[in-house]
C-alpha cells in the first residue's frame, strides 16, 4: 500500500480531535476497510476508499487488490499564545510545518460534561484562535526573510525585489489575520516563497464535530452553517462528522459497520468522507493498474504526465517509457472487458506529454 502526503489533524483541546484520530486508528486496527499501521505514536495510515477497485477486482479476479493510502498526523492541541511557545506551542507549530495540509476539527456540539477550553461554544472563535496563532508564527518567518532580502537588494540582487514586494503584501495580510494562501494565489507566487514553508499557505479542510443525533442532517446545526459560511470565504471545504459515532463505528466489523450506516440513512462513514476530502485537498488523483496478479490504485498529483506516473510504479518504467495504453474506468465498465474496450477503440495510446486523468486504467509500455 503506497502512502501519499500527510494531513495534520489540528484543533483546540476538547473539540474531539483525538477522538476522531483514535477512530481512524481503531478502524485501521480492527476493520478491514482501514488497514492501519503506526509509523510513530501519532501517525496513522489508512486506505483511501475507492469503489472502482472492487469493480476491477470482479472483472480481473486478481490475486491481490492494493488500495492507495493517506497519512494522518494527530497534532498536539493548541492554546492561545502557541506562537510564543505557550502550552505545546512550539511542538504544535513544528508538526504543522511538516504536514502538507491541515484538517481543523471544530466543535459544533453542546455537552455540559465536556468543558471547553475557552468557556463557551463558539466555533468561529475557535477557528480564529488557531488562525491567529498560525498568522503570528508566519509573521515571524516573513520578517526574518525580509531582513535578509534587504541585504540582497543592496547587493544588487534584482530577483530579491520581486520576492520582497510579495512578502510585504503577505505580511500586511497576516497582520490582519488573513492567511497567506489568500494572497499567494498563483503558482508563480507560491514558487517564490516555497522555501519559507509558511503555515497559512497550507490548504485547509474544516471538520465540524457534531452530535450523533445530527449526522443525518448536519446543516440543521446553526454552528455548522456558520463554519460553512466562514469556509466559503476561505475557499475551503467543510465536512460534518460525529467523532463519537465514528469511534463506535470503527469498533464494528466491516459488514456490521455497513449495516449500521444504512440504518442511519448514511451512504458512507464520516471517516470515508474525511479521507476522500483530504485526498482532494492535497490535489491528488488516482490512476489504476489491473491484471490477474494485482489490481492497484496509485496516487499522483493532478497534472502529472504519463512518464512520471509510470515512475510511481518503478523508476525503470519511467526511464524506459515508450507509451501508455489507457482506457477510462467508466468506459471500461460500460463495455465490460478490456478486450471489448480495445475492439471499440476506447483504449488510447498516449505519449510522454499526456497528462494523467483520475480513473485512467493504465498499462505502461517501456524498454530498458
Amino acid at each position: 500500500m503506497s502512502t501519499s502526503l500527510e494531513v495534520g489533524i489540528v484543533g483546540l483541546p476538547n473539540v474531539g480531535k483525538s477522538t476522531l484520530f483514535n477512530a481512524i486508528t481503531k478502524a485501521g486496527a480492527e476493520a478491514a476497510n482501514y488497514p492501519f499501521c503506526t509509523i510513530e505514536p501519532n501517525v496513522g495510515v489508512v486506505e483511501v476508499p475507492d469503489e472502482r477497485l472492487e469493480k476491477l477486482a470482479v472483472m480481473y479476479k486478481p490475486k491481490k487488490v492494493t488500495p492507495t493510502a493517506m497519512r494522518f498526523v494527530d497534532i498536539a492541541g493548541l492554546v492561545k499564545g502557541a506562537s510564543k511557545g505557550e502550552g505545546l506551542g512550539n511542538k504544535f507549530l513544528a508538526h504543522i510545518r511538516q504536514v502538507d495540509a491541515v484538517a481543523q476539527v471544530v466543535r459544533c456540539f453542546a455537552d455540559d460534561n465536556i468543558t471547553h477550553v475557552e468557556g463557551g461554544l463558539d466555533p468561529l472563535r475557535d477557528i480564529e484562535i488557531i488562525n491567529t496563532e498560525l498568522c503570528l508564527a508566519d509573521i515571524e518567518t516573513v520578517e526574518k526573510r525580509l531582513e535578509r532580502l534587504q541585504k540582497m537588494i543592496k547587493g544588487g540582487d534584482k530577483k530579491a525585489q520581486v520576492e520582497m514586494d510579495l512578502l510585504v503584501t503577505v505580511k500586511a495580510a497576516l497582520e490582519e489575520a488573513v492567511p497567506a494562501r489568500r494572497v499567494i494565489d498563483t503558482e508563480e507566487k507560491a514558487a517564490l516563497v516555497r522555501e519559507l514553508n509558511l503555515l497559512t499557505v497550507k490548504p485547509v479542510l474544516f471538520v465540524a464535530n457534531i452530535s450523533e443525533a445530527e449526522v443525518a442532517d448536519p446543516l440543521d446545526n446553526p454552528y455548522v452553517q456558520k463554519v460553512c459560511s466562514y469556509a466559503a470565504e476561505e475557499k475551503a471545504a467543510v465536512i460534518a462528522v460525529s467523532a463519537k459515532l465514528e469511534s463506535e463505528i470503527a469498533e464494528l466489523p466491516s459488514e456490521e459497520a455497513k449495516e449500521f450506516l444504512a440504518e442511519m440513512g448514511l451512504q458512507e462513514s464520516g471517516l470515508d468522507q474525511l479521507i476522500k476530502a483530504s485526498f482532494k485537498l492535497l490535489g491528488l488523483i488516482t490512476f489504476l493498474t489491473a491484471g490477474e496478479p494485482e489490481v492497484r490504485a496509485w496516487t499522483i498529483k493532478k497534472g502529472t504526465k504519463a512518464p512520471q506516473a509510470a515512475g510511481k510504479i518503478h523508476s525503470d518504467i519511467e526511464r524506459g517509457f515508450i507509451r501508455a495504453e489507457i482506457v477510462s474506468f467508466d468506459e471500461l465498465m460500460a463495455v465490460g472487458s478490456y478486450s471489448l474496450a480495445k475492439e471499440k477503440g476506447m483504449v488510447r495510446l498516449e505519449g510522454k506529454e499526456y497528462v494523467m486523468e483520475d480513473g485512467d486504467v493504465t498499462y505502461f509500455r517501456f524498454n530498458v
